[in-house]
């Protein structure tokens, strides 16, 4: 079968990533100016704008998997209507507010929308096995572009606007995201579960019991907790040094853009030169060490400028290969529901470092802010110091043909007689095996004999 995309995926894929990427885009242009922006509303205090810049996560963490389910159940694009109506109402209660407390409401609203897995569920609906990975790839490609972008709209929308265009803003958004959802993204042509980007509740006991993985689960609780804790305190750095709020997005740019071209050249040496471990505890010891400088060196401009380029380089590189790490050690058919833990502890993450965030200003000082991350680091590095390098391993997915579903009793012990199969899960109701393969020896000629003359399989 040919790897090219077909005019169908095509669309599925442009419509579900810029879906993606204005969703998340309206939850991230919150972050750089909700602090300073939110002095002015009725029973403002560090520790309620801490609140209301992770709420978000909560709603996030409790319904994600939820929604993913229901999707499987009443359909993809029913439930991420749903979702996305839910973010449209919790932008305009945002916007409308004159309290803390209503935006606060307003953002649990727009968490409480939590169609992420559903909109994973709906692109693997629309593509085939062996394109599903350049279809993933564009997805995750879309947040970083969200992230980028969010922080530099943000501080240009409120300048003007204040923080409900911010927020009036974000429900154009989410109108946006219907609109390309129902005309632009096409019906999906089968219903399935999916076991690479969907939750299987016979395999989260095994997930939530694995250290490798709980390690990992960790690790993005972390990074985002210290991500929106710091958002407590950072722009009011920028305003201390005279930056106004509204050229906050144009320091944001700059450091983002550069940011990132330092992270690319480090993928790769983790990747392709198979140096995850190091990379890894490089990147959380270099975060720690950037948290430890804004609490000590960012009195001047190009220290502070200096040391947020240096969290961002370990922030991104972070958000890039922590995905990889979990579907490198998630066994065979294990990788969504593995993901879906991983997800939830993102979200917790969120919402726990806001309001620990707003809880340290309010009665520390925005130092203890960072001295409060920097502690969050150190333990981060010393649970991760220890960790054993992850296997390369690639997660592959081989469609079944009828003849090969024939041999249903003997089809797992020849895939894991194939040198490099390291792992093997055939699931008949997909109709598609589910392997982990060492790519350096993997004997494909072998792999092709399992399955005959029709093989079928992508890289995830």
């Amino acid at each position: 079968m040919s790897s090219s995309l077909l005019h169908t995926e095509r669309r599925a894929i442009f419509g579900l990533a810029s879906l993606y990427a204005t969703r998340m885009l309206g939850l991230f242009m919150v972050l750089p100016v909700l602090a300073l922006y939110a002095e002015d509303l009725d029973g403002a205090t560090p520790l309620l704008v801490g609140m209301a810049l992770g709420g978000y996560g909560l709603t996030q963490a409790i319904l994600q998997i939820p929604f993913g389910l229901l999707s499987d159940r009443f359909g993809r694009k029913l439930i991420i209507s749903i979702g996305l109506l839910l973010f449209l109402l919790g932008s305009v209660v945002a916007a409308q507010a004159t309290s803390i407390g209503w935006v606060i409401v307003g953002r649990c609203l727009q968490g409480s929308g939590a169609v992420a897995g559903a909109i994973m569920a709906l692109l693997a609906d629309q593509t085939r096995e062996e394109v599903r990975t350049a279809a993933m790839a564009t997805i995750g490609l879309s947040i970083g572009i969200a992230f980028g972008v969010a922080m530099v709209v943000g501080p240009l929308v409120a300048d003007p606007f204040g923080l409900a265009g911010v927020f009036w803003f974000t429900a154009v958004l989410a109108a946006v995201g219907l609109l390309v959802l129902w005309r632009l993204v096409p019906r999906a042509p089968r219903l399935v579960s999916h076991r690479d980007v969907g939750l299987d509740r016979s395999q989260l006991r095994a997930m939530l019991v694995r250290r490798d993985l709980l390690r990992l689960d960790f690790s993005i609780f972390a990074l985002h907790a210290i991500l929106t804790a710091c958002f407590v305190a950072v722009p009011f750095r920028l305003e201390a040094l005279g930056i106004a709020p509204a050229h906050h997005g144009w320091v944001y740019l700059p450091i983002m853009a550069l940011a990132f071209v330092a992270m690319v050249p480090l993928v790769i040496v983790a990747e392709k030169y198979r140096k995850m471990k190091p990379v890894f505890i490089g990147a959380v010891a270099w975060l720690t060490l950037c948290l430890a400088g804004l609490v000590e060196f960012s009195d001047g401009r190009w220290a502070l400028f200096s040391l947020l380029w240096g969290f961002f380089v370990a922030f991104n590189l972070l958000e890039a290969t922590l995905p990889s790490m979990i579907s490198k050690l998630a066994p065979a058919g294990a990788k969504g529901t593995a993901m879906g833990v991983y997800s939830t502890s993102q979200f917790l993450g969120a919402f726990l470092g806001g309001t620990a965030g707003g809880f340290l200003s309010q009665h520390f000082g925005l130092d203890a802010v960072f001295l409060g991350a920097t502690l969050l680091g150190a333990v981060w590095l010393a649970i991760v110091w220890k960790m054993p390098a992850p296997r390369h391993l690639s997660s592959e997915i081989v469609a079944l043909d009828e003849r090969s579903m024939g041999t249903m009793d003997t089809l797992m012990d020849r895939f894991a007689a194939v040198a490099g199969v390291e792992d093997v899960m055939v699931v008949p109701d997909e109709r598609v095996a589910y392997l982990k393969v060492d790519r350096q020896r993997l004997d494909t000629e072998a792999l092709e004999r399992v399955l005959g003359s029709q093989r079928d399989h992508k890289s995830a």
